[in-house]
């Protein structure tokens, strides 16, 4: 279970980006992970009773994690780590092809969700395939009342042309979701639902009312 003292430690990780300071407060980082560690174990879990990709694929809670380290590489932001924790769970591992369930903890900003985010061209190009086949479909799952409820954004882009992709015409019935460079909802929660003592059944309700698009999504992939 999320505790405020994680939250705590991202406050103060936000105000002191530092490798000294994070030395300094190992201990604090180490208990936030292991709550956030905990917190992917019971969505594994609770995911597993209504996604059997999920259930079979044999995910290590840890390998769904990011890194709390930053690739500042090629950034001029030189801070050296992410201020938030991010956990993503695909049947395909956080670093496949496949769209899945995501839950990011940050202070005042925490949100999860599910879909497929800036995917390769050679994936949005298959489902896109997927949308146009079955655009019906497509309509049916995200104008469902539990999608809608959970998801009042609908579905978001990341990333979108202003003309449409080769081989589709504008007239297209489903060319506005075909510009889209990725498919992905969004819902945000505050602190005190992120840190109640029911949060990681609440967030698989939300994970549940997604999974018929992650399934679209990740139907047309080999």
């Amino acid at each position: 279970m999320i505790t405020d003292a994680s939250l705590d430690f991202l406050r103060e990780l936000k105000a002191s980006n530092e490798r000294v300071w994070f030395t300094e407060h190992k201990a604090e980082y180490q208990q936030a992970y292991g709550e956030m560690l905990d917190t992917v174990v019971q969505l594994l879990v609770a995911i597993s009773g209504f996604d059997r990709d999920i259930a079979v694929s044999g995910l290590d809670p840890k390998s769904c994690l990011m890194r709390i380290n930053r690739d500042i590489r090629f950034s001029r932001d030189k801070s050296p780590y992410k201020t938030n924790f991010f956990a993503f769970i695909s049947k395909g591992g956080r670093k496949g092809p496949y769209g899945g369930y995501y839950f990011h903890l940050e202070p005042g900003a925490s949100f999860a969700g599910g879909g497929i985010y800036m995917p390769e061209p050679a994936v949005l190009d298959l489902v896109r395939r997927e949308i146009d086949a079955r655009f019906g479909e497509w309509q049916s799952i995200i104008s469902g009342k539990e999608f809608s409820t959970h998801f009042p954004e609908g579905i978001l882009p990341s990333g979108k042309l202003v003309r449409p992709p080769k081989g589709y015409e504008g007239t297209n019935p489903a060319i506005e979701y075909l510009k889209f460079k990725g498919y992905f909802t969004r819902r945000f929660f505050s602190d005190r639902e992120v840190t109640g003592s029911g949060s990681a059944m609440h967030l698989a309700d939300v994970f549940r009312s997604v999974t018929p698009l992650v399934h679209f999504l990740n139907r047309s992939l080999p």
